[in-house]
């Protein structure tokens, strides 16, 4: 960890062989009033740069890695404190302090919420479904007794009607 009045490096090591595709760091004031999270993705750093720290001021990190299975449990906590501005800043502290990620556990289960989610988007796509297949056949019977109005027999077409109901006959003139 390489700290300063209003920074903090914070570095981390990964086990063997786990795919990691970003990191989560937990920042906390020791006395619980401030809290920040950070969350990177896409990234294969092994470290990060805490700003806009208070100098003398005691933090807490936590550090969890985040795969393609999800995330790690979280490193063990932290302790450090920030130094005076008047003081000399050391090139690196002990790395026996920075944290460790474990490993990421590959069989995890899903959580109720997730579990929830999956679920209701199941249900979402099934009635959309439903409906758009109930839709069709309306329209198809709609379609169908449409074609059958417009071919009638050939004994509707042959003998006009009058609005009355009864037979068109055309008047004839007398000598």
């Amino acid at each position: 960890m390489n700290l300063r009045a209003d920074s903090a490096t914070v570095a981390w090591e990964v086990p063997e062989g786990d795919i990691i595709i970003g990191f989560s760091v937990l920042q906390q004031k020791q006395d619980g009033h401030m809290q920040r999270f950070i969350r990177e993705v896409n990234t294969t750093s092994r470290a990060c740069v805490l700003w806009d720290l208070e100098e003398e001021t005691d933090y807490i990190v936590q550090v969890q890695s985040i795969g393609l299975y999800g995330e790690s449990q979280a490193s063990k906590r932290v302790h450090f404190k920030t130094l005076k501005k008047s003081d000399r800043f050391p090139s690196n502290s002990s790395n026996q302090d920075d944290p460790t990620v474990e490993g990421l556990d590959k069989s995890r289960n899903l959580q109720t919420g997730e579990v929830i989610i999956i679920v209701v988007v199941l249900l979402m796509w099934a009635a959309v479904i439903a409906l758009f297949c109930r839709q069709y056949d309306i329209i198809k019977d709609n379609d169908n007794s449409n074609s059958k109005e417009k071919v009638k027999p050939l004994s509707e077409r042959s003998t006009p009607e009058h609005h009355s109901g009864g037979l068109l006959r055309s008047k004839v003139r007398g000598p």
